[in-house]
């Protein structure tokens, strides 16, 4: 009887074993993906609730390749890396520039896309040129927490221009259409579509600046680096296999890698 008795627990608890690793594995099947939603045509949110972009497509495009489920988390701009931290989400896919500030924060992978900054005006604007020298007098618009933010700050500023920071792009843009900014400093291909799209022809773009291209990467935790080494993979992949220049078709009439 305690021979019995001792097959059936033995029996139970492999059995809850097994069951436990069954979890363990459906859980690692789900990669939750933060974004900040405010970023079109990387990520944005539809009228529908619907997150869409650039940047959604390629987490999605990545997720498949790695095999497993993709779970969109949106998150303001400005508490994205914390929210990584506090295990909110596994990865930042969010048009994120890889700058060494951020690396004793964040584990970055490789670039999934290069950029510029670029800087609008109104289309009746006396700027022609996007030095520094240029910009001074004139009150220039940025998201906070941003290369672009740094840039507007730490070199337009010391020239003489004042830098405005905004929660998100959409709002320093809608003070540029009102009036109350004289440019805006931000990622060229976001700039580029904005014009496209939806500046019912106020503005227009004044040029790239020089000396201001950056790398897009993807955010993971500083110790997360099997995460970050199977995304890297991924990456290389989807480039490899014209999964990558589909997506990039959908949003640019150019090469962005």
């Amino acid at each position: 009887m305690q021979i019995s008795r001792w097959i059936i627990s033995a029996a139970g608890a492999a059995m809850l074993v097994m069951a436990a690793g069954s979890l363990s594995a459906q859980a690692a099947e789900k990669l939750k993906i933060g974004t900040e939603g405010a970023y079109p045509p990387f990520n944005t949110i539809t009228s529908d609730g619907k997150v869409v972009g650039f940047d959604i497509d390629i987490a999605n495009a990545l997720c498949a390749q790695m095999k497993v489920e993709c779970e969109i988390v949106t998150q303001d701009w400005d508490g994205i890396i914390p929210a990584l931290q506090a295990k909110k989400f596994d990865a930042i896919i969010a048009s994120m520039s890889i700058t060494e500030e951020r690396k004793k924060q964040v584990s970055f992978t490789n670039k999934y896309y290069t950029t510029p900054l670029a800087l609008v005006a109104p289309k009746d604007t006396d700027l022609t040129s996007t030095e520094p020298a240029a910009l001074a007098g004139k009150t220039v618009g940025a998201q906070a927490s941003t290369t672009q933010a740094d840039y507007a700050q730490n070199v337009y500023g010391k020239a003489g221009a004042e830098a405005k920071l905004y929660p998100t792009q959409e709002e320093a843009i809608t003070d540029l259409t009102n009036g109350r900014l004289d440019a805006v400093l931000s990622d060229k291909f976001v700039l580029v579509d904005w014009l496209k799209k939806a500046s019912d022809g106020c503005c227009k773009l004044v040029g790239d600046v020089k000396g201001t291209e950056t790398q897009a990467g993807i955010a993971v935790r500083l110790e997360d680096t099997a995460l970050r080494d199977k995304l890297n993979a991924a990456i290389d992949a989807i480039v490899a296999d014209g999964t990558y220049k589909k997506i990039q078709a959908k949003y640019f009439d150019f090469d962005i890698y």
